[in-house]
């Protein structure tokens, strides 16, 4: 399974330090998916890029948006396992712009996720998004990551 991490807006820098805390969990991820980030400057170079993915299968569109669904790591990582149990080729997280999805682009996904109530900023989001990969592979996996909270 490949996951993609997308955003809306600029390119990441590999100096700043979110992004090599990003770079940290996707690494150690990387054992159990392939991973990809992308930037986009606008949701319909987004979705025209997603359009153009030549899969035997859609990808799954998980839009990361305030009035999505609320999970646990739990619930999330059962989730996710769904997915690579019914052989989604790839995943794709994305991280909408700073007004947030329009309403074509929110009934294109396959998925509405909420990170919770508050709003975070890209690089932030982009953090907690691969930090939550992370844990819920080692939840998957029987890892004791997850259990030492």
């Amino acid at each position: 399974m490949q996951i993609v991490l997308a955003h809306i807006g600029p390119k990441s820098s590999s100096r700043d330090p979110f992004d090599q805390l990003v770079a940290m969990y996707l690494k150690r991820s990387s054992a159990f998916a392939r991973f990809q980030e992308h930037a986009f400057r606008t949701e319909d170079a987004l979705f025209e890029w997603l359009d153009r993915q030549q899969r035997r299968s859609p990808a799954v569109t998980v839009l990361l948006d305030t009035h999505g669904r609320q999970m646990t790591s739990e619930s999330f990582a059962e989730w996710l396992g769904r997915q690579r149990d019914s052989s989604t080729q790839q995943l794709v997280f994305c991280i909408g712009p700073a007004d947030g999805w329009s309403d074509t682009s929110r009934k294109r996904a396959t998925l509405l996720l909420s990170l919770g109530p508050f709003t975070l900023a890209h690089a932030l989001a982009r953090l907690v998004l691969a930090e939550q990969l992370y844990r819920a592979f080692t939840i998957l996996t029987g890892h004791p990551y997850h259990s030492g909270h």
